[in-house]
Order: C-alpha cells, then structure tokens, then sequence
C-alpha cells in the first residue's frame, strides 16, 4: 500500500500544480488556494501538504521560468561587454517577471529569516546563476563593489510590483527599471 500512496501523492502533486499553474496566470500571486483545491478536485489541506505556504506554491509554478533565467544568466557570462550582458539579464528577469504573474511575488523577499520553510529558492538559485556575471561587472569597474544579485532582484521585483496595474506594465516597468539603473543625470 505504500507505493500506492506514493503514488497517489505524486498525481495529487502534479494535479495540483497544473491548476496552481493556470490560476496564478489568471489570477496572479493572489490566486485562491481553495480555488486550487477545488478545481484540481482535492481537498485543501491536501494542497497545504504539498505546499505549505503561498510561497512555495508560487515557486513551484515559478520553477521552469527560473531554470531558463539561470540557464540566460550562465550563457551571457563572458559574452560582450559586462555591464551590457548583466543588463540584458536584469531586462529579461523583469520581462519575465510582468509577463509572469506571480514571479515577482516568487522572487520578492520577505523578511523571514533563512531556513527550510522561509528559504526563497527562486532567488537562491538566481542569484548563484547571475553570481558569475555580477562579479565580472563589478571587476571590470562596470557595477560598483558592494552591489549583490538580491539588490538587483529586489530592484526588479520592486519595480515590476508597482507597475503591474499600469495598462501598459511592460513598458513602464522596462522604463523605470532603466531609469534606475541609469539613474537620474543625463546621459
């Protein structure tokens, strides 16, 4: 019988997070866990078991889209200029983040101490991904010192969180973010 519940556990996972998947694109970070439980035809504490908290559900649904920024963050390390390949990076994580309803709020920290229920791991894994690309930046004199990949994520996120109900939030988001980036001098 364990291996039938294991089993059982693992179409209730995938279930779940195939619904989790449609609500949060439909509905963004704030999609309904009862909503969840009741169109994936489970009970909610069975989504609770899988997911514990909002967050965790939100990074499982947000963990494909993770994988390709990390995967873009390795391939433009040592590609062109560094401050130009770290920009481009930074442009697709807050592309991906508008188009992505509910990764910013994946990626957003919260203030919650380390620790295997607290641990962010969309933006664990971002930041040892873009770790490489920010270093070389900050070597080549193009970043300055003391700048860290969770400033950079923070930046994004915070910028995307305020535009989300702009009617046009890529582009505001894309400007601002920019903007930030270039600060506020001319050119």
């Amino acid at each position: 019988m364990p291996d039938r519940q294991r089993a059982d556990a693992r179409r209730n996972y995938a279930r779940i997070l195939g619904v989790a998947e449609a609500e949060v694109a439909a509905h963004g970070a704030a999609a309904s866990l009862e909503q969840i439980a009741r169109t994936a035809g489970v009970g909610s504490a069975t989504v609770r078991r899988h997911f514990p908290t909002r967050r965790a559900l939100l990074e499982a649904v947000s963990h494909k889209r993770i994988e390709a920024l990390s995967d873009r963050a390795r391939q433009l390390t040592g590609q062109g200029g560094s401050r130009a390949a770290l920009l481009e990076w930074l442009d697709e994580v807050v592309a991906y983040c508008v188009d992505a309803r509910g990764l910013a709020a994946a990626l957003a920290y919260d203030g919650a101490e380390p620790g295997p229920v607290h641990e962010n791991s969309c933006s664990a894994a971002l930041e040892e991904a873009a770790g490489p690309l920010l270093s070389r930046a900050v070597q080549d004199g193009a970043v300055a010192a003391g700048v860290t990949v969770a400033d950079l994520i923070t930046l994004a996120v915070g910028v995307v969180l305020a535009t989300e109900l702009h009617p046009e939030p890529g582009t505001r988001a894309h400007r601002l973010f920019r903007l930030a980036v270039s600060g506020l001098s001319p050119g």
